[in-house]
């Protein structure tokens, strides 16, 4: 029997390709989650660009964890920041090289290159979500960045703090493999991130999308 894998062999990689949606995640309540896949293979804007402005003031390289189609990757060599994309879904990889940014098909928890030497990390898009537990999340973007790195995190614009078995579901119904996900609005995740070892520095809300900068917090010997 063939296995398929979530992101990979579901409907993402198909919206990925096309460039369209819809596409949801799908609870096991029948409730649905909306992905913004067309906003994500579309150019960098909007609040984007408050998170593109604050890398250009990180120590250089930036690492986005799980890329997608490669849209914030090409912005930062567009703005001269030396950039890396990490994503499980092929189709996410092959697009954002077509846009000119570098990408590895890896997941975040592989063997990454440049480990605790990268000045940012990026977790956007709901990417906190990945592999539905933010707090080892949390603890493997510290692992990869330089002692005075950053991590910027985009959380849900609401109070929440949950995890959920979820498919991915097509504008034809069709649906992925389960796996499971997490949503974290911004107390939860900066609680998260203390028990990981990184300090809030910067909190902030554009276009109705929420973001914190997450630093390595000191601790003496």
């Amino acid at each position: 029997m063939t296995r398929t894998a979530a992101w990979v062999d579901d409907p993402f990689a198909e919206a990925v390709r096309t460039g369209r949606g819809p596409l949801w995640l799908r609870r096991g309540d029948g409730g649905r989650i909306r992905l913004d896949v067309e906003r994500w293979c579309a150019p960098a804007a909007g609040a984007d660009l408050g998170l593109l402005q604050r890398c250009t003031r990180l120590a250089a390289p930036v690492l986005d964890l799980g890329c997608g189609p490669g849209r914030l990757v090409a912005a930062l060599l567009e703005l001269g920041v030396p950039a890396l994309g990490v994503d499980v879904t092929g189709a996410a990889v092959a697009r954002t090289r077509r846009l000119g940014g570098p990408a590895l098909s890896r997941s975040v928890f592989d063997r990454l290159p440049a480990e605790g030497r990268w000045g940012g990390a990026l977790l956007a898009d709901g990417n906190l979500g990945i592999g539905g537990d933010p707090a080892a999340l949390l603890r493997r973007g510290a692992e990869l960045l330089a002692s005075d790195g950053v991590l910027l995190v985009e959380v849900e614009p609401q109070d929440t703090d949950e995890r959920c078995t979820v498919r991915v579901e097509g504008p034809d119904g069709r649906l992925g493999p389960p796996f499971t996900w997490a949503r974290l609005g911004a107390d939860a995740a900066a609680r998260r991130a203390r028990a990981a070892g990184l300090a809030e520095s910067e909190r902030w809300t554009s276009h109705g999308r929420c973001f914190l900068a997450l630093r390595k917090a000191f601790r003496p010997r």
